[in-house]
């Protein structure tokens, strides 16, 4: 290390700074998670509507059990492909709190566009509010939890 000029050692720090950005950025839950969670989303809705709410209740149990399930292995959204998995101190300790935060923002959502919509009477409010929160989860999932973890330091 001897003979290291002190522009070198920055430049050489820089590097490692920015591949470790770069890989930090990678990480997140995969694609396939945000499409089932939508479709997901979208069952609980039509049962909402078309079912007791006792099996809408049960329904909504057994969803978040399974979530659970599927996401305690993926929720520290170090393993995001198969190609690589960081450690917890690039992934940041936070994101399973942002995810879990994202989540409870979006049943919020579901809950105010099912209001808004019954209030102006649409027919099955239930069904399209979480038609519409769906189509944020599959199509923005990965892009809002990388905003998010940017806004938590996570």
């Amino acid at each position: 290390m001897d003979g290291i000029a002190p522009d070198q050692a920055r430049a050489a720090l820089e590097a490692a700074r920015r591949a470790q950005r770069q890989v930090a950025e990678e990480v997140g839950l995969p694609r396939w998670y945000w499409w089932a969670m939508a479709c997901g989303w979208v069952a609980l809705g039509l049962l909402g509507d078309f079912t007791p709410a006792w099996l809408v209740a049960v329904a909504t149990l057994l969803f978040g059990a399974a979530h659970s399930t599927v996401a305690s292995r993926w929720l520290d959204g170090r393993r995001r492909t198969g190609q690589v998995q960081v450690s917890r101190a690039v992934a940041g300790r936070r994101t399973p709190l942002v995810v879990i935060g994202m989540l409870l923002g979006l049943v919020g959502l579901t809950i105010v566009a099912a209001l808004a919509l019954d209030a102006d009477g649409v027919g099955h409010p239930r069904t399209w509010s979480a038609l519409l929160i769906a189509a944020i989860i599959g199509f923005g999932g990965p892009e809002i939890l990388r905003v998010l973890r940017g806004w938590a330091h996570a």
